[in-house]
């Protein structure tokens, strides 16, 4: 028999050693590198058929195809009934995929998946849980359906529920069930007899998920792990668990707000790019169709501080409102504060109002938010921080029904942004007559199509003239 062999990784990029290194080469961390013993056998072998019928063997044989010889068909994809999560899945979930799902505790990751798999009744569903029990389980399903207005009744024959950490005794359950989808909840609480380590541990980790990715690929039954997430934000566990599976989905948000978003970060069956936006109730998550009415505040007197941006997340617009305060500073050193912007590009364009166009604010706290509680990172939004920043500074609200998208740069030039019709034709759904825009996007832009007034602008000051006059 073979003697296991020993290894060193490092947890924050996978990178493996024979020996102990104190700096990663790969990464540049320190003190990363853990030790783990590796197996000489395949941990997990399969030798039954699944659902779809398909020979289930971890050790695929085959020869080198020229490209040419390789015939190509688009998968049939599981619709979710989901809108949102189709939309960030690329059309929905690729049978014989595996999916990591990652978020803060308490964000809505078992909730989220509960829910989407309660909405499955025509698919036999097997749901792992290695946290909580049955009973809890079983309360949130029932909460969840209520607010449905369904019973247990209608997904009793085909939602099977599993309190498991065991891999080996998952396999058996698969082996008995055949489910044709099954969620991990989570990867960090599984563990394999062939690892002599905890649950949660690098080997553990990597040793699970690959087994179940070789379960995934041979069966053609889609596998959803659920996955937790460190302090500084990263997925938990070796950086390995990433390459491995097929999409990497983080449900993200603000706890103390109703709104959470859905990213996709790697997809290997669609576009990175889609956004989904629910909305957390008591009853479970709501899809939010059209996010820009609820992102809106509904106001009947105009205050000052506040500007409408188009901005566009993925391939979806939507319009926000900028909030920002400006006052003397009580203390010596002025604070700039940003929630839900970047606070390095704040600092940028706090500096291209001061030497380009002329406002002293470096005696000022500027603070500055985005309503709904959202984190957005599009370039657009530029223009709209420095309108609210100045709007609030000079005590004058900027006129209803007005709204703007620009890139600032260092010398003041608003530069163009992508997908301009769309972000117009948001602002001329949502009611709003007058759109500041960059002067080059208008190049080859038919205006006949909108009824809304475009102010082309060129320079930071032309805008801030057609705002404040």
């Amino acid at each position: 028999m073979a003697k296991d062999k020993i290894a060193y990784v490092c947890s924050n990029c996978g990178q493996e050693s024979a020996k102990w290194i104190g700096k990663c080469p790969s990464c540049g961390q320190w003190n990363t590198f853990k030790e783990i013993k590796v197996a000489a056998t395949p941990s997990v072998s399969f030798s039954s058929k699944s659902s779809g019928g398909a020979s289930i063997n971890a050790s695929r044989v085959g020869r080198a195809l020229r490209l040419n010889e390789i015939t190509h068909q688009d998968e049939k994809r599981i619709d979710m009934h989901d809108e949102e999560l189709n939309r960030v899945l690329g059309g929905g979930l690729v049978p014989g995929s595996i999916v990591l799902l990652g978020g803060e505790p308490g964000i809505g990751k078992s909730t989220l998946s509960l829910q989407t798999m309660l909405n499955l009744p025509e698919k036999r569903i097997l749901y792992v849980s290695g946290e909580e029990s049955a009973h809890q389980l079983k309360m949130r399903a029932e909460r969840i359906l209520s607010a449905q207005r369904k019973s247990a009744e209608d997904v009793m024959d085909n939602f099977l529920i599993l309190c498991e950490n065991s891999l080996e005794q998952i396999f058996e359950h698969i082996k008995e069930e055949k489910p044709e989808l099954v969620v991990i909840d989570s990867i960090q609480t599984i563990a394999t007899e062939d690892v002599e380590s905890s649950a949660g541990s690098i080997a553990q980790v990597r040793e699970c998920a690959s087994s179940l990715l070789r379960f995934a690929k041979t069966s053609g039954v889609p596998v959803i792990l659920i996955g937790h997430i460190t302090k500084e934000g990263t997925l938990a566990g070796p950086k390995i668990l990433e390459h491995i599976v097929d999409t990497v989905i983080q449900f993200e948000g603000d706890q103390h707000h109703l709104y959470r978003l859905l990213r996709s970060i790697k997809n290997r069956f669609g576009s990175t790019s889609e956004l989904g936006i629910y909305e957390m109730q008591q009853s479970g998550l709501r899809q939010v169709s059209n996010p820009s009415e609820l992102l809106l505040t509904e106001r009947e007197e105009t205050l000052s501080g506040i500007a409408i941006s188009s901005a566009i997340e993925g391939v979806r617009p939507f319009l926000l409102e900028t909030q920002a305060l400006v006052s003397s500073a009580a203390y010596g050193t002025p604070q700039r504060s940003a929630t839900g912007f970047d606070q390095r590009r704040l600092n940028m364009l706090l500096a291209v109002l001061e030497k380009r166009v002329g406002f002293k604010l470096m005696q000022k706290d500027v603070f500055l938010n985005i309503a709904g509680g959202l984190r957005v990172t599009d370039m657009a939004m530029d223009l709209s921080v420095i309108a609210a920043i100045l709007s609030s500074n000079v005590d004058t609200p900027i006129e209803p029904g007005w709204c703007m998208c620009g890139e600032v740069g260092l010398s003041g030039e608003v530069r163009p942004v992508n997908r301009i019709e769309q972000r117009v034709a948001e602002a001329q759904k949502l009611g709003f007559n007058h759109i500041i825009v960059p002067r080059y996007n208008l190049q080859g832009f038919d205006r006949k199509k909108f009824s809304i007034e475009l102010h082309p602008v060129r320079k930071v000051e032309e805008a801030l003239r057609a705002l404040f006059g």
